[in-house]
């Protein structure tokens, strides 16, 4: 059974792990790769990842992305969006908190931040405007 929007939205808003997907070349299937996401209702969903990586490469080349997010338990749900990019904004400390804050556990959130300034490539912020909606409930089957 498909999700009401008001269910959808709030379904999205909840910290799942989202698959990424995007067009990258028209010979071949979407690049699709995991991530996390940030999401409140009615508004834009955002990623953060490394300007060269191949998958920012495709958002800017195709100028939109899907996203879908999926549970299997209690019952099996998802939601995917897709649309446009929106925008991007150089990433900020607030928002690679917030980012971590809504998937790790609160005393590991600091010990990953430091892992991600000191390891990894800077980030950016990628937003999109949900445009196009799909989701399922299985619970009632």
């Amino acid at each position: 059974m498909a999700l009401s929007v008001a269910e959808r939205e709030q379904f999205l808003a909840e910290p799942h792990i989202g698959a990424l997907s995007v067009t990258e070349r028209p010979d071949r299937a979407p690049l699709t790769v995991p991530l996390w996401y940030q999401y409140t209702p009615g508004g834009e969903l955002w990623v953060r990842t490394a300007p060269g990586s191949r998958k920012m490469k495709a958002i800017d080349a195709a100028g939109r992305f899907g996203l879908l997010a999926q549970r299997a338990t209690p019952t099996v749900r998802y939601v995917s969006v897709e649309g446009p990019v929106t925008r991007t904004e150089p990433d900020t400390p607030e928002r690679a908190r917030e980012m971590a804050a809504r998937y790790l556990p609160e005393e590991k959130v600091d010990g990953y931040l430091e892992f991600e300034r000191t390891q990894m490539a800077e980030h950016i912020v990628v937003f999109l405007r949900p445009e196009h909606w799909l989701s399922l409930d299985m619970g009632t089957v």
